[in-house]
């Protein structure tokens, strides 16, 4: 999937601008399809230029001039048809500290690295707790499911946190094993070759 359908699935939400619609993915998207600015910039151009979204210009007095990008009837229907399609592959996960564990068998430096990505979590999972007591305003998640006329952003949004929550679990047992290795007196810090294997 290209990075045009994520920014005609947030131009749902109504008319933004390059920059509202970029806090739109870092709050709302990040967790699933992350984009730059400069993407996002770049994307809205070419969606203008094929009809599928439109630009008015917006004068400031104290802030420079901004274009406001809403959705056209066509881009509606174009995110429609690709909506109803199947996803063409499921979810491939390509993560650097899983190939740096996979190489690595020093307990100290993996730990370092996984209470790291704890942290990283955790962060996320407060942004999303918070973003999600915005979108329930005070009303119980079944009131909020039952009553909002799209529930699409709060869907993706209890993924991002499922993950997140799965992370920690993960990133938890990984601790255990490696708190083992060393009580084992286990793990190798060095994973520089050793030479050549003999003939």
């Amino acid at each position: 999937m290209s990075l045009k359908y994520a920014v005609l699935a947030a131009l749902l939400e109504g008319e933004a601008s390059g920059y509202e619609l970029s806090k739109v993915f870092d709050i709302s998207f990040a967790n699933f399809w992350p984009a730059t600015p400069q993407q996002l910039y770049r994307e809205l151009e070419r969606l203008a230029q094929d009809g599928l979204v439109e630009a008015r210009f917006v004068q400031q007095e104290r802030r420079p001039n901004k274009r406001m990008f809403t959705l056209t009837e066509a881009g509606r229907e174009d995110l429609r048809s690709f909506a109803a399609e199947p996803p063409r592959r499921p979810t491939a996960v390509r993560d650097e500290l899983l190939i740096k564990l996979q190489a690595m068998d020093d307990p100290e430096t993996a730990r370092a690295m996984i209470e790291e990505r704890m942290t990283w979590a955790r962060g996320k999972l407060g942004r999303y707790e918070r973003v999600r007591a915005r979108m329930l305003d005070g009303r119980t998640e079944e009131e909020y499911l039952r009553e909002s006329d799209r529930v699409g952003p709060y869907l993706t949004l209890l993924a991002g946190i499922s993950f997140e929550e799965q992370i920690l679990t993960w990133c938890e047992r990984v601790l255990v094993v490696l708190k083992q290795r060393v009580a084992q007196g286990r793990g190798e810090p060095d994973v520089q070759p050793r030479g050549p294997l003999p003939a």
